[in-house]
């Protein structure tokens, strides 16, 4: 009996570290998943996400530039896939129906909570950027009950509209919004969710919103210290993280979303770190 299949679409894909992740996580827990990497041309998504269920594949995950067309392709959404406007997370149900899911969130909260002993309850929040990237965690970062979140951005409508958006899941959270230099007070957390490391640039934050309690956290990751996570550092940041736990805890929860099993990451980051 041949193993079930799953892959990882995107473009550029050579880079992906989701196929070692999903191998480490099938011999670990005894799975029959063979997963790979697959290039889909920019103009050709929905015809690969079709060809790869047609030939009996089971689940994808798919990364950029893509996860918004995924969230339009699917015959039905999950709610955090719904809100979140974009899906990482593909399979097909009993029906062969196509079923979009997010796993982002879920995934960056678990690398806080369970990787780095960090409590979201009753904190105070700064998040970066008003992208895809953000809007897919907010849900689950309020399902967390944090104090106070505020969400800044280089264009201010943009971060208003995911206050608007997020606001019947705010709860007992403070949900607002500002442009990225109005933030003039220290925060317990700080994400990063700009791709602006990457390019080693820094959105012009002030000094101000670092103390030494503050943890930033780096949706991205590279081999060292992110420029954001580094620029924190030395504003006197007590604990700098980037975004590797939340790459494979995402990649857990997609694993058992498809399997029904939860894999342990533990041992999986640290490989990935080596």
């Amino acid at each position: 009996m041949s193993d079930d299949l799953y892959a990882v679409v995107g473009n550029p894909i050579s880079h992906s570290k989701s196929p070692k992740i999903h191998s480490l996580f099938a011999s670990q827990t005894g799975e029959a998943v063979d997963y790979t990497a697959i290039q889909a041309p920019l103009d050709g998504f929905s015809e690969t996400v079709a060809e790869f269920f047609a030939r009996g594949g089971k689940g994808l995950n798919v990364t950029v530039p893509f996860k918004e067309q995924a969230w339009g392709l699917a015959d039905r959404r999950t709610a955090r896939a719904e809100k979140a406007g974009a899906a990482n997370t593909l399979y097909q149900d009993e029906g062969g129906k196509l079923v979009a899911d997010n796993t982002d969130g879920q995934g960056l909260v678990s690398d806080l909570t369970d990787n780095h002993g960090l409590s979201l309850a009753g904190k105070h929040i700064l998040v970066l950027g008003a992208g895809g990237a953000v809007r897919g965690v907010l849900g689950p970062i309020l399902a967390q009950g944090p104090a106070r979140l505020v969400i800044a951005n280089r264009t201010l409508a943009r971060a208003e509209a995911l206050v608007a958006l997020f606001a019947d899941e705010a709860g007992t959270t403070e949900l607002s919004a500002c442009g990225f230099e109005q933030p003039a007070e220290p925060f317990d957390l700080i994400i990063n969710g700009t791709s602006a490391s990457l390019q080693g640039d820094l959105p012009p934050l002030a000094p101000a919103v670092i103390s030494a309690r503050t943890v930033v956290y780096d949706m991205m990751y590279a081999a060292t210290t992110t420029t954001f996570n580094q620029w924190a550092l030395d504003q006197g940041a007590c604990q700098a993280i980037d975004g590797l736990g939340m790459l494979v805890e995402q990649a857990a929860e997609s694993f058992k979303v498809w399997r029904g099993v939860s894999p342990a990451t533990a041992a999986v980051i640290e490989r990935l770190r080596e």
